[in-house]
């Protein structure tokens, strides 16, 4: 879904960037460059660039420098979804066929491996050796949380440190490097680059941990994809470690979630047992106090509408219902 609407100053610039993306995974093998933009025309919420958009605002935005960012932002975020949908074999995403369900598995992974590699080049033209070095640590970080995913499915001994673990890896980081390279970019002083930083570090868990809500309370139209996913594939998420805590480790919802193989009817039931034990709403106030210490991260900015459009953003996050 397009949300463009809510980002105020910036969303003619990010319409630049949607054409740039076009632009990017273009190539010489037509059905490369078809799987490639597939999941573009999925559309998608674009909050890594437009986080790095706007923190390059609290200096000399020039759009010239700043697109190039913004794209590869996307580009590497669009890799892991496909690379993501391979290992949890999903068949739709944001309500279209993914990838893997179009072209297969070993298409997914080159067409996976061939967004990345593009965004490499868009890296290396800006011409910045720290976010070079930022993108580059934090691409490594987000493939350990990945892993650690792997490692862990199923396991219900988990606790809310394992989890906070790994969507840090697979989420906050990059949010976090795009407000941070968006406003090195720009030339930005180095307190506003921390804040930033930090900023958008706890507005990406914020994010995860919504998303991982969503998963189990949505509108499957709304979110594009079937919910309890994470239930069928053993994601251990935070709503889940706080009704286990409720249940137990010998509940029937430990049963359920500790089973490789359960159908329709178990998800349901796990998501109801989930929502019983009040693990949704204790999970929300984490989330909210995510994104209250990342609105507090932003009393050193200038008070000016760019300030304004960060704090619209980290409430949109925290409330969003796709």
């Amino acid at each position: 879904m397009n949300t463009w609407n809510i980002f105020g100053e910036i969303s003619s610039d990010l319409q630049l960037v949607e054409k740039e993306l076009q632009e990017a995974v273009k190539g010489p093998i037509p059905v490369l460059e078809e799987a490639s933009s597939h999941l573009l025309a999925a559309g998608g919420k674009r909050l890594r660039p437009a986080f790095a958009l706007i923190s390059g605002k609290f200096s000399n935005y020039d759009l010239k420098k700043m697109i190039p960012l913004a794209v590869a932002l996307e580009l590497i975020h669009m890799a892991s979804l496909v690379h993501d949908d391979v290992i949890d074999a999903s068949s739709t995403r944001r309500g279209l066929p993914t990838v893997r369900a179009k072209w297969g598995n070993r298409m997914s992974m080159h067409a996976g491996d061939h967004i990345f590699a593009r965004s490499l080049q868009l890296i290396h033209s800006i011409g910045n050796r720290e976010i070079s070095g930022i993108l580059a640590t934090t691409s490594v970080k987000m493939c350990e949380g990945e892993i650690q995913q792997i490692l862990t499915a199923f396991d219900i001994r988990q606790t809310i440190k394992d989890y906070f673990y790994r969507i840090e890896r697979k989420t906050a980081l990059l949010i976090a490097a795009s407000c941070r390279c968006g406003a090195l970019a720009a030339g930005a002083e180095r307190a506003i680059v921390r804040a930033l930083g930090r900023f958008g570090h706890y507005i990406g868990m914020a994010f995860q941990i919504t998303d991982d809500i969503l998963d189990l309370t949505a509108d499957q139209k709304k979110l594009g994809k079937p919910i309890g996913g994470d239930i069928r594939q053993g994601i251990m998420t935070l709503p889940m470690i706080f009704a286990l805590r409720y249940y137990g480790e010998n509940s029937r919802l430990a049963e359920i979630l500790a089973a490789r193989e359960k159908g329709e009817k178990e998800i349901k039931e796990a998501i109801q047992l989930i929502s019983a034990a009040g693990a949704i709403e204790k999970t929300r106030e984490i989330s909210r106090r995510f994104v209250e210490k990342g609105l507090r991260e932003l009393a050193i900015l200038p008070v000016n509408p760019t300030r304004d459009l960060l704090e619209k953003l980290a409430h949109f996050i925290n409330r969003r219902n796709y």
